[in-house]
Order: structure tokens, then C-alpha cells, then sequence
């Protein structure tokens, strides 16, 4: 009989479904459930048990952990039903990514219903979902780092440790400020590029090896061609969706408002991603600016 501990996996969609099925290849038991019927049908079709409800998938389950689409998801969650169904010291697992401020409330909830919590906001997108290499930007107590470990280690090739209760969070919120930033700016030198007559490759070719290189040149290239990979030789299906972008630099903007911290440019990548995504491409990939640059409709 395995040793693992069981785990409560909740919420199914396109990234929850990747990590969820990793760890059951992992020889984990889970007890998976999604509001989205057609999410539970494609854990069963993965050989992921499923259950009826999110109170179910809490029961009898070592570590409980949530993939939601918000923080006022998560909150519902532990006050509605999560917190009465997990057994005294059950490991909630936070995995969305969520407001720094709900993420300690949820922390506080749970330590005080006699369980245990932290944070552990993810980057990498679908494609690191699938491919289990994931970053974990955790928030915990040190005394449950290494069963937290244990378990992401399935799922991501990099886990850091930030800090207490919403300190993954706050991570997480910062790297995506950046992300959003670079995205925008290398697609301005994309379409600058083309303008001036580069040839894309050419011009990936300088980028990727000079001052410029980023994680948004080398890895999720806004031009087709360079990076076969990227969503751009996809017709830019997410991958990580405008709309997901729009809402982490939201996130950032109210921290940046909380913390009276003067960033010109984060606040602009969340205005920017905010209109894109509200102007009918909210299901595209981040990386799809680039098309409303070439228009002239930012």
C-alpha cells in the first residue's frame, strides 16, 4: 500500500487537469472534482478519481489543494464548505493565483478552523502544466516544507520558498508585473523590426543572445517562426490567456495602489492587457498584442 499521502484536487481546467493528472502518473490517490462537468469527465478519462462535490474531494484526504479561477473563489470554498469537511490538520493547498490580502485571509480561516495552509501560486502556463515543469512560488510555515515539497516536486522543476502566508502570492504578482511588461516590449520591437525590414529570425537571433533576451523572445516568441513552440505558430491559442494576463496585472495594480508604489509601467502593461482582453480576445494568448501593435488599437 502506498505511503503517499491522498489528496483532495480541486478545480480541473487547463491547468488544474495537467498538474492533477502528473501526480496521479506519480502513483498518488486523488479525489478530483470541477464545478465544469466536462472538467470531471476528462479527470475520469485521465484514470483520476473523481467525486460529487468539493465538500467529497475534502474528506478523508491528507492535503486539499484548489486551482481557482479567483480569490473570492477560494474564500467561498474554505467558508462554504472546505474548512467543515477536511479533518482537523488537513494541508490546504492554495495553487491559484490570487490577491495577496485574500490569500492571508484564507491562510487565517484555515489555521483557525485547526488546519494547515499555504500558498503556492504557479508560473509556466499550460505547456509547463503538461511538461511538469513548473515554478512554485510558495508561501508556508517552515515546518511543512518538505511534505509541501514532496508533493509540487511532481508537478514543477523549481519550487521557492518567499516567505510566510501570502508571501508566494506577492511573488507571483510581481513576476507576472514583469511579464506583462517585457511581453508588451518585445512585441513593440517585433513589429519596429518588420517596419525597418528585419526578417524575424534575424532579429530573434539578436535579441535572444544580446541585452534584450527574455523569457517573452526565447520561450513565448510573439512572431511565428523563431521559437516553434511559442503560441504564435498556433495562431496564438493559449497557452496563458489575455485574459489571465488582465487579471494578474490587476492583482499587481491593487498591490501597487496598497503599497503607494509609483510603476509607471506596470500600471500601463494592466491598462493595455485590460483593454486587448475586454476587445474580444480574452481567449488568445498573452503574446497576441502583437497583433493589436501592428494595428495601431492599444
Amino acid at each position: 500500500m502506498s505511503n503517499l499521502p491522498v489528496i483532495g484536487f480541486l478545480g480541473l481546467g487547463h491547468m488544474g487537469l495537467p498538474m492533477a493528472i502528473n501526480l496521479h502518473r506519480a502513483g498518488y490517490k486523488l479525489k478530483g472534482f470541477d464545478v465544469v462537468p466536462a472538467a470531471v469527465q476528462a479527470a475520469a478519462d485521465a484514470g483520476i478519481e473523481t467525486v460529487d462535490s468539493g465538500a467529497d474531494a475534502a474528506k478523508d484526504v491528507d492535503i486539499v489543494l484548489t486551482m481557482f479561477p479567483s480569490g473570492q473563489h477560494v474564500l467561498d470554498a474554505y467558508r462554504s464548505y472546505l474548512l467543515d469537511a477536511a479533518a482537523p490538520n488537513t494541508l490546504l493547498l492554495e495553487c491559484s493565483t490570487i490577491d495577496v490580502a485574500q490569500a492571508r485571509e484564507a491562510a487565517e480561516l484555515a489555521v483557525a478552523a485547526g488546519h494547515r495552509s499555504a500558498d503556492a501560486p504557479v508560473s509556466g502556463g499550460v505547456v509547463g502544466a503538461e511538461a511538469g515543469t513548473l515554478t512554485f512560488m510558495l508561501g508556508a510555515e517552515a515546518a511543512d516544507l518538505a511534505e509541501i515539497t514532496a508533493v509540487l516536486e511532481h508537478m514543477g522543476k523549481r519550487i521557492v520558498h518567499c516567505g510566510g502566508h501570502g508571501s508566494g502570492q506577492a511573488a507571483k504578482i510581481c513576476n507576472n508585473m514583469l511579464l506583462g511588461v517585457s511581453m508588451i516590449g518585445a512585441a513593440e520591437a517585433f513589429v519596429l523590426g518588420e517596419r525597418l525590414g528585419l526578417e524575424h529570425q534575424a532579429l530573434y537571433d539578436v535579441i535572444s543572445t544580446a541585452s534584450g533576451q527574455c523569457w517573452s523572445v526565447t520561450t513565448n516568441c510573439p512572431v511565428p517562426g523563431p521559437v516553434p513552440a511559442s503560441p504564435a505558430n498556433r495562431d496564438y491559442q493559449p497557452g496563458f490567456a489575455a485574459a489571465l494576463m488582465a487579471k494578474d496585472l490587476g492583482l499587481a495594480s491593487s498591490a501597487l495602489e496598497h503599497t503607494d508604489t509609483d510603476a509607471r509601467m506596470g500600471a500601463l502593461a494592466a491598462a493595455l492587457y485590460r483593454k486587448f482582453s475586454d476587445e474580444g480576445n480574452a481567449g488568445t494568448d498573452f503574446s497576441g498584442i502583437i497583433n493589436a501593435v501592428r494595428e495601431g488599437t492599444l
